[in-house]
């Protein structure tokens, strides 16, 4: 195993310089004070210390997505959905292009890149991607693989984002945001947008058809409850799961925004490790207790789509629009 993380590590260094003269972000420098926080419980107090600085580490992208930090590389990676581009950015080499394109059909339709991403057990990048319509890893030699791309030979919507399980099954979400028709498309084989799960033998199975738009999902930290955010502008709630021997049941409304009028809609979402809940949502990050009390927002300057904590697990960073940003927090969160 070690041999083939030595082996990854090496197509990621490579990769990442070949595309060092590809990209200049259009803000290359950090900006402090970038957002501000919401402080609506004094409970937030002991997970965002006063003063916190909301930075804006680079701009210029069309719609960011599915960060996820790369501890082997000290490297964040991040999808630009409508720009067909996953990124790399790093605190000493700043912004690259990673992989460009992602979808290498021709098409008229502008969210055809990866969303969502992880990495596996040995470090390997897992895609998300909207115009295959797969879930996918990249290998040492820079190919990628489809671990998922069909549901009883029916073709997936378009895999959206991704939660791993400590018995090692993906469960992803499967909306139709990387159809052109969304629920109308012609080319859609599911009548439904799904939350399924795969093993790492490739078996695929379906837990959940009747979430209208499930999109970020993340387990507590015990796993016993799977928080799935419904980005339906018609139904904007996060859901709760009960999980039993990893099969969900028992959904229940954890939280409903739908009074609220902010830009956004219930999105991706991460835990911390006393299990409150960061999710993206109207105008912010919405901070959660596992009770479902509302303690405050995170405000970057640009509306968060996603989440993903980093450096040494405290700090949280979000793909906000055409901007990525950060937070340093005093709690801290598990990276894959």
């Amino acid at each position: 195993m070690e041999t083939k993380m030595k082996k990854f590590a090496i197509l990621l260094c490579t990769l990442f310089l070949v595309s060092c003269s590809n990209y200049e972000a259009a803000e290359s420098e950090i900006v402090d004070n970038a957002g501000t926080i919401e402080r609506l419980d004094p409970r937030l107090d002991a997970l965002i210390p006063a003063g916190a600085n909301i930075q804006k580490l680079a701009g210029g992208f069309t719609f960011t997505e599915g960060p996820v930090w790369d501890r082997r590389n000290n490297l964040l990676y991040f999808s630009d959905v409508r720009d067909n581009t996953i990124y790399s950015w790093g605190e000493d080499s700043g912004v690259r292009i990673f992989i460009q394109p992602v979808y290498a059909e021709a098409t008229d339709h502008p969210s055809v890149g990866s969303n969502g991403l992880t990495l596996d057990s040995e470090g390997r990048l897992v895609l998300m991607e909207h115009g295959y319509r797969r879930v996918s890893r990249l290998e040492a030699n820079g190919k990628r693989t489809p671990l998922a791309d069909n549901y009883r030979g029916n073709r997936l919507n378009s895999p959206n984002d991704v939660a791993w399980h400590s018995n090692g099954w993906i469960y992803f979400t499967d909306p139709p945001y990387g159809m052109a028709g969304l629920e109308n498309d012609p080319a859609r084989e599911l009548d439904y947008n799904g939350i399924y799960r795969l093993s790492p033998e490739g078996e695929i199975q379906l837990l959940e058809r009747n979430q209208t738009r499930p999109n970020g999902l993340v387990f507590s930290p015990d796993e016993e409850t799977l928080y799935v955010a419904n980005s339906d502008a018609e139904n904007k709630v996060w859901y709760a799961y009960t999980v039993i021997h990893g099969i969900i049941g028992n959904p229940r409304v954890f939280y409903d925004v739908n009074d609220q009028t902010g830009e956004g809609a219930a999105d991706g979402m991460k835990v911390d490790s006393q299990g409150n809940i960061f999710a993206t949502g109207p105008g912010g990050v919405w901070i959660f207790d596992p009770d479902g009390t509302h303690l405050g927002t995170i405000k970057p300057d640009e509306v968060p789509a996603n989440v993903a904590w980093g450096d040494d697990g405290s700090t949280l960073y979000m793909t906000a629009r055409t901007g990525l940003y950060r937070v340093r927090l005093s709690t801290s969160g598990e990276i894959p």
